[in-house]
């Protein structure tokens, strides 16, 4: 039973990198490289995958109320078809919902972060003195 979850979490990790490679690299990617929010989606997508016993109580607060009736909650119960494309577009989907609910419940802190970080063009030079 291990080897099947750790194999559905490597799959898992597997899609969100291929899904974030087609966002802008700022602010999204930067800000899943800040590993608590990557490691606050991974479990936002797990958790949601049916078949997975796991409390949900904390991702569904990500949603907020104005969300209750996105295609998200709609289709958390559902069965998914077996069919693999069927598979991935769920999956895919999954991960563009925790990336929006992620980047909405948390924009204050990433824009925090990514203030933070230095970034080489825009930096004034002290080589003139």
């Amino acid at each position: 039973m291990k080897t099947i979850v750790k194999l559905t979490e490597k799959s898992v990790i597997g899609e969100i990198e291929s899904v974030l490679d087609t966002y802008p690299y700022q602010p999204y990617q930067q800000a899943f490289a800040i590993p608590d929010l990557r490691q606050e989606l991974i479990s936002f997508v797990i958790n949601h995958l049916p078949g997975f016993s796991s409390q949900r109580a904390d991702n569904q607060m990500l949603l907020g109320e104005n969300h209750k009736d996105s295609f998200l909650n709609h289709t958390l119960d559902r069965k998914i078809s077996r069919n693999p494309l069927e598979q991935k577009l769920y999956l895919q989907n999954l991960i563009h919902q925790g990336i929006f609910a992620i980047i909405q419940a948390k924009a204050d802190l990433i824009s925090n972060q990514l203030c933070e970080t230095v970034q080489p063009g825009c930096q004034s030079s002290h080589w003139f003195g």
